[in-house]
């Protein structure tokens, strides 16, 4: 049990392991884990396992052998080896393993210097972890437009990624570096609900609390020589796209996937093969099940934090995140409705109606004979004040 255990009031040290995720609170561990760039350390055991990204069970078993060749035997920690690690030299290894347990000797260092409920390591920083598991030996450059940034790059580069430094430029240009390479036009279209494909097609996609759903369609695309050759090529390219939203909004959790229907089963079956190729590439761990009864595609993403809408956005304060407001005609029922029950229980002088210019409009129009048919059965008068700063669903009741 955990009450023997754990008692209240002890200290312990633990590490997030996930953030929260709206209404859930973060995930915590006392097993701790320090990522490296090529690494995983285990200060807390001495199991050694690696990526299951490599697949080949030789070039495991060699990995294997040479981080035990680099481990000292009395020294206490195991590690897990990531597939940045399979092309690694071992002097590179070795860097990475000192990094790590001196990074694990200044946390308990700080356990014993500073008080309960105190930050001891955080992850890198952004810029930081673009560095150590985006830029290899492909990337042409990495552009920066801050000196003091620059340097701070600079410096971590050189410490542990020296065949990096040399591609950090710093960017000198007039235009915003985001305006130069279109990250804005980027960053928008992935807050969007529909994802235009090249094709013509299009993608729907519908965020959760529970799930995200994905419909495909075919939109404008006609290319195909007959509806069959039409849909197939539409969700090919859909397959794709799909891997890539999924990527750049950081969805995660239950996703489903809505395909145009296919008659052919070798159809479904490129289509599947294609989309776990796709998400192949996804350093985020990822499952696809398959087709449903239905002819759904149900597959799940490991999910970390949050996705990137929630990070960017913030729910309406018109319509509270529903995506709809009720219509004017509604609000004025409403009121109508409300200014009647307080007749029943206060004895005003008259009643005033503040709203909004579309719901004070209809009152003003074609609710006008309710208006006065309600101030003639409560036997006061009811006047009209227009506020342009209300939503439509907001109002107020003034008693006179």
């Amino acid at each position: 049990q955990i009450e023997k255990t754990l008692f209240a009031g002890q200290p312990l040290l633990v590490q997030v392991i996930k953030d929260p995720l709206g209404t859930k609170g973060a995930r915590l561990s006392t097993q701790i884990s320090i990522a490296g760039r090529l690494l995983v350390y285990l200060p807390q055991s001495k199991h050694i396992g690696i990526s299951t990204r490599i697949d080949q069970e030789s070039d495991r078993e060699l990995l294997r052998q040479r981080l035990h060749g680099l481990i000292p035997a009395e020294e206490r920690g195991g590690f897990i080896v990531r597939t940045s690690a399979e092309q690694a030299d071992d002097a590179a290894l070795a860097i990475d393993i000192a990094y790590l347990r001196q990074r694990w000797q200044e946390i308990l260092r700080l356990t014993q210097q500073l008080p309960a409920s105190s930050l001891l390591y955080q992850e890198l920083s952004l810029s930081e972890r673009c560095l150590r598991d985006v830029v290899s030996e492909l990337t042409a450059g990495v552009r920066v437009d801050q000196a003091g940034e620059l340097e701070h790059l600079c410096r971590f580069a050189r410490a542990y990624m020296p065949a990096v430094e040399e591609k950090i430029r710093l960017y000198r240009g007039d235009r915003p570096i985001f305006d130069l390479y279109g990250i804005e036009t980027e960053i928008e279209r992935a807050l969007a609900r529909r994802v235009d494909l090249k094709s013509g097609g299009y993608l729907i996609i519908d965020q959760t609390e529970a799930l995200t759903t994905i419909d495909v369609n075919t939109g404008g695309y006609v290319g195909g020589k007959n509806f069959d050759d039409t849909v197939f090529k539409t969700n090919m390219e859909a397959a794709h796209a799909i891997a890539r939203q999924l990527r750049l909004r950081n969805l995660g959790g239950i996703i489903v996937i809505d395909f145009i229907d296919m008659h052919r089963e070798h159809h479904r079956d490129a289509v599947l093969q294609e989309l776990r190729k796709a998400l192949a590439t996804d350093r985020t761990r990822s499952s696809v099940l398959g087709f449903t009864g239905l002819g759904l595609v149900e597959m799940t993403r490991k999910r970390t934090r949050e996705s990137l809408a929630h990070i960017l956005r913030e729910s309406c304060p018109l319509c509270q995140g529903k995506g709809e407001v009720k219509t004017a005609r509604s609000v004025c029922y409403e009121i109508l409705r409300e200014i009647r029950r307080e007749a029943g229980q206060f004895d005003p002088q008259g009643f005033r109606i503040i709203a909004n210019p579309q719901v004070i409009d209809l009152f003003l129009d074609e609710e006008s004979a309710s208006l006065a048919s309600l101030s003639e059965d409560i036997g006061k008068p009811v006047s009209l004040a227009v506020e342009a700063s209300y939503g439509q669903e907001h109002y107020d009741i003034v008693l006179t």
